[in-house]
């Protein structure tokens, strides 16, 4: 059995950040050792850049640079740190982190907790060389009080982007005041326009990727403004997708009234929904990160089969612990070996040909 199966209920038995900061010391001293899996079909290169594998940890766990380097040594392919505030700020009172136990779910309002972006580039600098061990990506947020986030964006992309291996703008979280209204069109086309700008003169040699995150709470006129705007020459790819304020009839813990982003297995089909929807609007052109309750390869498969380039976790690690990046990679592979697939690349859109 699994050593994390184990210790699971004693880990439960602690409040939920508090646990989650556990995690964090457990890596940075090396407590928690991984065993990734490699295979050849797993390999893929998605903007230029090579990928092990298409596994990712997600924003959210690692959100000021504290174990970006002991993350990949579990079996990631990338990791994405943040989202990372241009000032230092709090974030929402506590507690702000819920566990649905009988949900495979997590609900959070965590409100961009960040020792910010001076502080993020301090630890992102001491990193190894690149090419790291594995992709380091960096996703940006904007401080609650800031009215023109723009300007905290351009914050961001000046202090962080030479450190990104791809940069993310978040404008999906449910818990910032204001910031999903960054998805309409007008909106996103201004952000986007002055983000790249700023990154191209930021990084004018080997310009790390322009990727926009956006929400599973989408309409259709959602999906075709943000789908024709991924197509300009501004964006290089899409995060489908953040949590969901969205409440299933199917949850049961009683933590499910709690305000919040809700993330975790209710989350995957919706989320596979908006990225499926994507792929088909953009045309297949744009490469697509796929997340949202992937908890297994099955999971892991369908997203990629649905679009996604690449897909990312991080919800599911409360439950299945440390060694789920591996055993999401060995099934992933053999799934792809069974259905005559040589690369990952062979198979991202496959349900739609």
């Amino acid at each position: 059995m699994d050593l994390y199966n184990l210790l699971r209920p004693l880990i439960h038995k602690l409040d939920p950040e508090r646990a989650h900061n556990l995690a964090i010391w457990t890596l940075q001293n090396r407590l928690i050792s991984g065993a990734p899996f490699a295979d050849p079909v797993l390999e893929s290169t998605v903007w230029g850049k090579r990928f092990s594998n298409p596994v990712g940890l997600a924003a959210g766990f690692d959100k000021d640079v504290a174990v970006p380097m002991q993350s990949l040594a579990l079996g990631f392919g990338f990791v994405e740190i943040g989202s990372i505030t241009p000032r230092p700020q709090p974030g929402n009172p506590k507690p702000r982190l819920f566990r649905l136990t009988e949900d495979n779910a997590v609900i959070n309002r965590m409100g961009f907790n960040s020792a910010g972006a001076d502080f993020a580039a301090g630890r992102l600098s001491k990193l190894p060389p690149k090419p790291h061990p594995g992709i380091v990506a960096v996703n940006l947020g904007k401080n609650k009080e800031t009215e023109d986030a723009t300007a905290d964006y351009l914050i961001g992309v000046e202090k962080l982007a030479c450190f990104a291996d791809y940069l993310v703008i978040n404008v999906s979280s449910p818990n910032t005041p204001g910031l999903r209204a960054l998805q309409d069109r007008s909106e996103l086309v201004s952000l986007v326009t002055q983000v790249r700008a700023a990154l191209d003169i930021a990084v004018p040699e080997n310009t790390p990727p322009l990727i926009v995150k956006v929400a599973p709470d989408l309409t259709d006129e959602d999906i075709a403004d943000i789908a024709d705007v991924a197509m300009s020459d501004d964006v290089d790819g899409l995060i489908a997708t953040n949590t969901t304020i969205a409440r299933p009839m199917s949850l049961k813990n009683p933590s499910k009234s709690e305000t919040g982003g809700l993330s975790g297995q209710p989350l995957f089909k919706p989320s596979t929904q908006i990225l499926s929807s994507l792929y088909q609007a953009t045309k297949g052109q744009v490469p697509l990160i796929g997340v949202g309750g992937i908890s297994s390869g099955a999971d892991a498969y369908e997203k990629i089969r649905a679009g996604a380039s690449l897909v990312q976790f991080y919800s599911a690690m409360v439950y299945e612990g440390p060694s789920l990046p591996s055993r999401v990679c060995r099934t992933l592979a053999g799934l792809l070996k069974r259905d005559g697939f040589n690369s990952v690349a062979d198979a991202v859109g496959a349900d739609h040909r």
